[in-house]
């Protein structure tokens, strides 16, 4: 039996370069087609974002319903395009879309996708020929209003805000709460500080856990300050920011028809040459994500330290026993958690490097670093956020205190002499200190032996639970 066009394994497209094979069963074009084949680099681990394939078809779809609403695209053609950019966006053809993010830097290739992959689609969906670009052309049509420059810069904050409204900040809530729930169960328990990894005057458990709280709801004020650079987008700017082949009112309705779509508060950046030539607002919000992580990763280090024993270390918490810990040796457990938490929050910084490299390297009218910016800030957010989830549901959740070992270690503190500073002075205060370590004596047996107070007085006035908040009068 004759082979049709339609079961042959590759169809012809073509460009302004020429023609191309494309595999018949995929919605991309001629130009996909060849970055696919020019950038073999670390397929398919690389490959552009889903958040951005996501954004993209966001973006397309808003943009052919302002340009029907104004009468600048056919309502037939401007209908098909909606329906197969919704598809895009739902991600139900992300099998469509196969570039790497080491591409052109101005994200053209993945632009040029969406366009190749919502033509086609629309002219399936109107009953025509794969590879025609008839009568849905994916510049006239699809690309109408934009170009890669500014759609590429949008769909980058959109991407950008969805995940961070949709994941980090999430998850970000949830283990604020769980925090919060320890700090409260804590609150009574008192234990020794550390200050320079040295014993420090008390404070209790709780008060410990409501600072781990706090560095997280400081957090999430910096990434919602970051959302609000975020929320302005660069479309109807075209290549430099001049509007050039767009026209009044496009760049507004085009925010407004974004927001019903996503329900975020998206407006017209003020000024399209910054939108475009710079990505400031991405290397902001990557910088509070860094912050977050920095906090993550000093609460995830000291509930580590604080965990560390079970017998020969400090064993103030009791961590959840999730997996063995070694092949070697029998009954170990380990702080896998805190382990986990604290790469990420490495890998994290590690990105906004990259990412600031990024955004420092625009030249002119144009950043041709966006593939690398976009995905490594997707990349912390999704690792961010799925940390979070993973830390309060495998630590947090099950975290316990060992009351016993707490008291044994505030009991030997020396630190408790700092009580008796008001009453003795800070210089025998110090002696008192010093003669109890040399000797190894008890600070009340110190105090005795040095005639700094009575045995009576010292018990009145070292007592933990008064030391762990400001006295009542001087």
């Amino acid at each position: 039996m004759a082979t049709t066009a339609q079961d042959a394994p590759f169809r012809t497209e073509t460009d302004a370069l020429g023609s191309m094979q494309v595999p018949s069963d995929r919605l991309w074009g001629c130009q996909t087609q060849r970055s696919l084949q020019n950038f073999e680099i670390n397929q398919p681990r690389d490959r552009m974002p889903p958040t951005v394939i996501r954004a993209f078809g966001v973006l397309k779809g808003a943009a052919a319903a302002v340009n029907v609403k104004h009468g600048a695209l056919d309502a037939k053609l401007g209908v098909a395009i909606q329906q197969a950019a919704s598809e895009v966006a739902s991600l139900d053809l992300i099998d469509h879309f196969p570039l790497v993010i080491w591409q052109t830097g101005s994200g053209t290739q993945t632009n040029m996708n969406t366009n190749e992959v919502i033509s086609n689609r629309a002219n399936q969906i109107l009953g025509h020929e794969l590879g025609k670009k008839y009568p849905v052309h994916p510049n006239d049509h699809v690309n109408k209003s934009g170009s890669s420059n500014d759609g590429m810069a949008t769909a980058m904050h959109i991407a950008a805000v969805l995940d961070l409204t949709e994941l980090l900040l999430p998850s970000l809530q949830r283990i604020t709460e769980v925090l919060r729930q320890r700090s409260d169960e804590f609150q009574d328990i008192i234990k020794v500080g550390r200050t320079h990894l040295q014993d420090a005057v008390p404070l209790s458990l709780g008060q410990e856990f409501s600072g781990f709280a706090q560095q997280l709801v400081n957090g999430e004020k910096r990434v919602r300050q970051a959302l609000e650079g975020l929320l302005e987008l660069a479309m109807g700017g075209t290549a430099t920011g001049t509007g050039l082949n767009t026209y009044e009112g496009f760049a507004e309705d085009f925010c407004m028809e974004v927001s019903k779509m996503t329900g975020q508060a998206f407006v017209s950046a003020p000024n399209k040459m910054e939108a475009i030539s710079a990505n400031d607002a991405l290397v902001f919000a990557s910088g509070a994500i860094q912050t977050l992580a920095c906090s993550l990763f000093k609460i995830a280090q000291d509930i580590r330290f604080e965990g560390s024993g079970p017998r020969s270390g400090l064993g103030e918490l009791i961590l959840p026993e999730n997996e063995p810990g070694s092949s070697f040796m029998p009954g170990k457990v380990n702080p896998t958690q805190c382990e986990s938490m604290t790469m990420i929050c490495a890998k994290v910084i590690g990105n906004h490097t990259s990412l600031t490299v990024g955004g420092l390297s625009g030249q002119f009218q144009l950043n041709a670093f966006k593939p690398l910016i976009i995905s490594d800030f997707l990349h912390s957010v999704r690792l961010l956020s799925d940390g979070m989830d993973s830390f309060r549901k495998n630590l947090l959740v099950g975290l316990q205190a060992d009351g016993e070992r707490i008291k044994q270690l505030l009991d030997q503190s020396l630190m408790l002499v700092t009580c008796l500073q008001p009453y003795i002075g800070y210089d025998m205060a110090s002696k008192v200190a010093h003669h109890a370590h040399k000797k190894n004596l008890t600070l009340k047996e110190a105090s005795l032996e040095l005639n700094a107070l009575s045995a009576e007085d010292f018990d009145r006035y070292v007592r933990p639970e008064l030391m762990i908040k400001p006295s009542s009068k001087p």
